[in-house]
């Protein structure tokens, strides 16, 4: 991947205090997950940096609650998978029924990495062997179910073939420790801390991907990419495991006051440092990123945040 530098200031961030006092709700996810923390990062970083707003983080069933929560306005900010997004902005798939056009976007913040765990003792070694099995497929709700049920069926696989189990993550972990399922998948920026206690008190296996069966999930779901889990990132992993990666989007309603996007957006990029102290998934937090995996357009306020640090935003970002 090409390297881009943006000019950005090294100075603190300097805002202008907000016209009135702004209580902000970022919808994340499950406490087991990564927008939780990343979520609850940013909170604390517009409490200290942005004059007048008063932000906390909310534990939600993740992308696809969010996308509702955005769109009612019960969310200021939210974290999302970028195919849930995409859905979501364009009508198409889970939200055939609930177009939500107001979307827009900040940021890419970081891929999420798509992992199916079993127990090292276990006989599943590829997805066909999940047929039969009780497997945790993800919250209800959540991107993980969106993500596993089109990497499976684009595979030639439906729940039929299995036992589904809709769990969130930390109960997803708690179910193969206890042998109460056979194999849960995940969809979290890597390493997630509900995998990690997992790997801790049992032998685990991470199931990866042939190259047809990504390119298969590619054919579905433009957003999916390659993405290699390097050795060692849990307990008992010895070599690296390809797997599908997907961005998460920092989305907004289009309604968002333009200098609140503008304040949010420049506060996001000029201390990221700040968030990378809290969970390292945040390493991949970059304008490049940005501009290269956001899937629908960028508010206008940061939009006027990239053009002051002469970012080159591709057409399908603007309005």
């Amino acid at each position: 991947m090409r390297t881009i530098k943006y000019a950005v200031a090294a100075s603190l961030l300097a805002t202008a205090p907000l016209a009135a006092a702004q209580q902000l709700s970022i919808a994340t996810g499950g406490t087991g997950g990564v927008y939780y923390p990343i979520g609850g990062g940013f909170a604390e970083m517009i409490n200290e940096h942005i004059e007048g707003a008063d932000a906390t983080a909310e534990v939600t069933g993740a992308s696809v609650e969010n996308m509702g929560l955005i769109m009612r306005g019960d969310a200021d900010l939210a974290l999302a998978l970028a195919d849930t997004v995409y859905q979501a902005y364009n009508g198409t798939g889970d939200f055939e029924e609930r177009q939500i056009e107001n979307t827009r976007a900040l940021a890419s913040v970081y891929p999420n990495a798509v992992q199916l765990v079993t127990l090292a003792d276990s006989d599943i070694e590829s997805l066909a062997d999940l047929e039969g099995k009780r497997v945790s497929v993800g919250a209800p709700g959540s991107g993980t179910e969106l993500n596993a049920r089109a990497l499976l069926e684009a595979n030639g696989m439906s729940y039929d073939d299995f036992n589904p189990q809709r769990l969130n993550f930390n109960e997803t972990a708690d179910a193969i420790r206890d042998g109460d399922i056979d194999a849960g998948f995940w969809s979290v920026g890597p390493p997630t801390s509900s995998i990690l206690n997992l790997a801790a008190t049992r032998d685990i296996r991470l199931i990866g991907f042939s190259d047809e069966e990504i390119a298969n999930a590619q054919e579905v779901e433009p957003v999916f990419a390659p993405y290699e889990l390097e050795a060692g990132m849990y307990d008992g992993m010895d070599e690296a495991v390809q797997t599908i990666g997907i961005p998460n989007v920092l989305v907004v309603n289009s309604d968002m006051d333009e200098e609140l996007a503008y304040q949010l957006t420049k506060l996001l990029f000029e201390h990221t440092d700040e968030l990378i102290a809290v969970h390292p998934a945040a390493n991949d937090t970059t304008i490049e990123f940005t501009m290269e995996s956001t899937p629908v357009p960028l508010h206008p306020g940061a939009i006027r945040y990239f053009e002051e640090v002469d970012a080159d935003i591709p057409d399908r970002l603007r309005e």
